[in-house]
């Protein structure tokens, strides 16, 4: 009797240890069974608000950043989903499947996977045109970002929805995280003389925004008035960089490798306006700044003395595979961002054009001006004068002191379309 007892009294211990067990992976409800875990917005589209979708023709923008949590793309779980009718496809930079290099157009062509039809929105063609919509009923956009002012993907999504407007298609967007945060809004904001697809409406460098805020932004304060419709992610905040989700990285672009190359890319991107590397062609873009005519050891030293917050800088030496100095051993730094909550990579970029330009002055140059006078470091920085205080010799404080107004008033706009606490 007192075996059975104890036989009985173990297989209890045992259910309440498992029903505890389980509880604890299982994710909280909102008491109507409904998950309240992390969800990115196609999760959200799918599980709560497919009436938006079904019985329509969908045309999708989207690349190889289109995944679920499970990393399976988009195009083939909505294609797969027998109660959606994918018709389309479009690629921007870069193309669907992320198969072209950083300013390569791609042609028109045919998925492999689905047999559906491609369409380059990077190149001859940046908007979609009525001919490639004719099969459509509703655009939907689902592309990671990278939190840029010069990353061309959200102008390729602003061009789709002036497209959807025009023809009088309904646009969603279903949003994903910016990687950098929410909170941190850093840099000019750029001068529409300056306008180009680096940089199409009077945003700062680092917007601190979502592609879905930013599809809000666009759409009412700069008139695209399209039939917008924005699906939430659950679950994310403004105090949440990438690395604070459940979120595996997937490169949205061939030199955008890692979530480090995105949190350096405000700033070292700049680089790209001079005749100095920024590391395209070495498995660290954007993180290796260098030139043939460089010395490591003391640019590293000058930019250390400076005393940024939150970053160190590397005596580094590499030699690019393509692009600028391709072939040709460069000298220079690797960017070592130790605290990303203090790092201002716009602030840490300026002193790297500048400290570049006074110490190298017979050497450094930055890129030809068009026949309109405007260097593509202008397209980049967003206004002319910046590189001009640079010329002058004016202190990075002082450059950074006179765009202040401007990005407080900015951030003041931006706070209508912020959908995220």
């Amino acid at each position: 009797m007192k075996k059975t007892w104890m036989t009985l009294l173990t297989l209890i211990f045992a259910c309440i240890s498992f029903t505890y067990l389980v509880a604890q992976d299982t994710p909280a409800t909102n008491g109507k069974g409904k998950k309240q875990s992390f969800q990115l917005g196609v999760e959200a589209l799918l599980s709560d608000q497919k009436d938006l979708v079904k019985g329509k023709r969908i045309g999708l923008i989207t690349n190889p950043t289109g995944v679920d949590q499970q990393l399976n793309s988009i195009v083939d779980v909505l294609y797969k989903d027998p109660e959606i009718e994918l018709t389309a496809l479009y690629g921007p930079e870069h193309g669907v499947r992320g198969d072209a290099q950083a300013g390569e157009y791609v042609e028109y062509y045919i998925d492999e996977q689905t047999g559906l039809p491609v369409y380059s929105l990077y190149g001859k063609t940046r908007k979609p045109t009525p001919e490639m919509l004719e099969n459509v009923d509703l655009l939907l956009f689902d592309i990671q970002d990278v939190g840029t002012r010069f990353y061309t993907y959200i102008y390729t999504m602003a061009y789709a929805m002036e497209a959807a407007q025009e023809n009088n298609i309904p646009f969603v967007v279903l949003d994903r995280p910016n990687p950098l945060g929410g909170q941190k809004v850093e840099g000019p904001v750029l001068d529409p003389a300056y306008k180009s697809f680096v940089g199409n409406y009077p945003i700062p460098l680092r917007h601190g925004m979502t592609v879905g805020e930013l599809a809000l932004l666009f759409n009412e304060a700069y008139d695209i008035d399209a039939d917008l419709t924005v699906i939430k992610m659950n679950g994310w905040k403004r105090s949440m960089d990438y690395s604070d989700t459940p979120l595996s990285f997937v490169l949205p672009s061939p030199n955008m490798p890692t979530l480090d190359t995105a949190f350096v890319y405000p700033g070292a991107a700049l680089i790209e306006g001079t005749n100095i590397s920024e590391g395209r062609g070495t498995t660290k873009p954007f993180e290796l700044i260098g030139a043939p005519f460089i010395n490591s050891t003391a640019f590293a030293e000058a930019m250390n003395n400076i005393h940024i917050p939150g970053v160190r800088f590397r005596a580094a030496s590499f030699t690019p595979t393509f692009s600028k100095h391709s072939g040709t051993l460069s000298h220079g730094i690797q960017i070592h961002v130790t605290n990303k909550k203090v790092y201002d990579p716009v602030t840490t970029g300026l002193h790297i054009v500048k400290t570049l330009h006074d110490m190298y002055p017979d050497d450094f140059q930055f890129r030809a001006e068009n026949s309109a006078g405007i260097s593509f470091f202008d397209n980049l920085i967003g206004n002319g004068w910046v590189r001009e205080e640079i010329e002058r010799g004016t202190s990075v404080a002082a450059i950074e002191r006179r765009w202040k107004n401007e990005l407080k008033a900015f951030k003041h706009l931006r706070k209508d379309y912020l959908l995220y606490r």
